[in-house]
Formats: structure tokens, C-alpha cells, sequence
């Protein structure tokens, strides 16, 4: 993994798995891993519940970009929140330093998997259900993503597996 595009970004739905298949692809490959929420918990040192019911889902969002936007990384894995997609700086700086890998699960195994949304810090507009959100978000990940991998039905080192012959080509 070197130049430009060192880092592999794992974009996709709260529920799908960035973190989990994260952590074990840069297992693998022997690179860090940045967990972006991670950091935006770090700086504000509160959960990201905490941050949306403060600063509303606009407010939290505008952190998400600047935080993405100026991330410093190299040959590393990141995964991004999922609602990283909204903010166009931030997803045209992490083109610029990674391939973008979209982690793709049907609506009903994003619902299976989550089920507390707002619990989990989930960024939604006020009435929208997981559904709308997973409508709403969908074609944007398919916009930026290099890469997309099915992971329905597939275990995390099934995933890494195929991701890992993917990007080899």
C-alpha cells in the first residue's frame, strides 16, 4: 500500500460491519486501524448520542466532515461513520488518500442488526426510519465507493477474503 493512495476507507451502513471487517482486514495486512468515530469521541469526549443531542444532526455532521476532512493517514485501514458520505470534503479527501470499499447489506439485515439507531449515534433527520435513511444514503456510497462487496450472508474472514482479492486486481 503505498503512494497517494495508501489507505483502504470502508464506507457503508451503520450496522454493516466497517469496524468488525476493519479491524481484522488491517489485521491482515498488518496495518493500522482508524476508527474515525473513535476520534470524533475522542476530541469531543462524549458519545456520539451525546454530540447529536446537543448539536442536533446538522451540528454533528459538520464535525464528522471537518474531523474526516482533515484526517492524516497512512497505510492504514479507516472506517469512517457511515454518514461520512454526506460531507463532500470530507469524501473527496479520503479519495485522495484511500480506496474507497463500500460494504453493501440489504435494508432488512441493516434493521436486523441495528436496533437502536438513535442509541447507537446514528445521524438521522427527525422522522426518518432506517429504511429512509439506508434509501437516502444507499446511491451515494455506490457514487463514491471503488470497490463494492456483498457481505450479506458472508462471516467477517469470509469478507476480509474476497475484499483482500478484490483489491489485488
Amino acid at each position: 500500500m503505498k503512494g497517494r493512495k495508501s489507505n483502504i476507507v470502508l464506507i457503508g451502513m451503520p450496522g454493516s460491519g466497517k469496524t468488525t471487517v476493519g479491524r481484522a482486514l488491517a489485521e491482515a495486512l498488518g496495518a493500522p486501524f482508524v476508527d474515525c468515530d473513535d476520534l470524533i469521541r475522542a476530541r469531543e469526549g462524549k458519545s456520539l448520542e451525546q454530540i447529536i443531542e446537543e448539536r442536533g444532526t446538522e451540528g454533528f455532521l459538520a464535525l464528522e466532515e471537518e474531523v474526516n476532512a482533515r484526517l492524516s493517514a497512512e497505510n492504514c485501514v479507516i472506517a469512517p461513520g457511515g454518514s461520512v458520505v454526506y460531507g463532500k470534503r470530507a469524501m473527496a479527501h479520503l479519495q485522495e488518500i484511500g480506496r474507497i470499499v463500500y460494504l453493501r447489506l440489504p435494508c432488512t439485515e441493516i434493521e436486523r442488526r441495528l436496533s437502536d439507531p438513535k442509541g447507537r449515534g446514528v445521524a438521522m433527520k427527525e422522522g426518518y426510519t432506517l429504511k429512509d435513511l439506508y434509501e437516502e444514503r444507499t446511491p451515494l456510497y455506490e457514487k463514491y465507493a471503488d470497490i463494492a462487496v456483498d457481505a450479506e450472508g458472508k462471516d467477517v474472514a469470509e469478507t476480509v477474503r474476497i475484499l483482500t482479492e478484490r483489491m489485488e486486481k
